[in-house]
């Protein structure tokens, strides 16, 4: 079957591979070894660019690599969304009265981006199933849009409990299982127009 995989980035990361030993992820390698019968026509790989902070100056430089991996993978493209960063005054957790200062971070437009895009490719035919790796009920609307126009939908979830909202809505839902996850690793060492690198050695 003609497959479209729809990836919410930080939803993947934060739900099955920030403690893990297994960041260097091919994405299709991971796709097909769960579901074994699809035909992989696309993998949309929605983030945004972190930068450096002062207890972790080369995450930035990490995510390029790892980006730069995702690109060896034919007919992958990676939409990017954008970080906004505010200060705002919060509670303290041992004293709720006292507040104080904070930068909070947050991520924006991945989960907008990935709706937007799955919605449009059904609209235009590119796929006969869509294959959303993310754990986030917001994309239940987008995922209804596109089995009313009588095309699959199949969730991989990245968490250790799915979502009850998608669980509604999708044709089916299965986990990522760590042994999944350690067999759809990259080769250490890779390959481009651009020369040789090789996976973070913190990963």
């Amino acid at each position: 079957m003609k497959t479209n995989v729809y990836v919410d980035g930080f939803n993947l990361y934060y739900g099955s591979l920030k403690d893990s030993p297994y960041k260097w992820l091919n994405l299709h390698t991971l796709v097909t070894t769960i579901l074994k019968q699809s035909s992989i026509n696309h993998i949309k790989y929605f983030t945004a660019r972190v930068k450096a902070r002062p207890q972790d100056p080369s995450q930035a430089v990490r995510q390029d690599t790892y980006l730069r991996a995702l690109k060896t993978i034919p007919h992958v493209t990676v939409i990017e969304g954008t970080f906004l960063s505010s200060r705002i005054w919060m509670p303290l957790a041992a004293n709720p009265a006292e507040k104080v200062k904070v930068i909070k971070t947050e991520e924006k437009g991945s989960d907008v981006n990935l709706a937007v895009h799955l919605v449009s490719d059904a609209y235009k035919q590119e796929f006969e199933q869509a294959i959303v790796i993310s754990n986030d009920s917001d994309l239940c609307e987008a995922i209804k849009i596109v089995r009313s126009l009588k095309l699959n939908v199949g969730i991989l979830h990245p968490h250790k409990r799915p979502s009850i909202e998608l669980s509604k809505h999708a044709h089916f839902i299965r986990p990522i299982r760590e042994g999944a996850l350690q067999g759809s690793q990259f080769p250490h060492t890779l390959h481009d127009k651009a020369g040789s690198f090789h996976k973070p050695d913190s990963w």
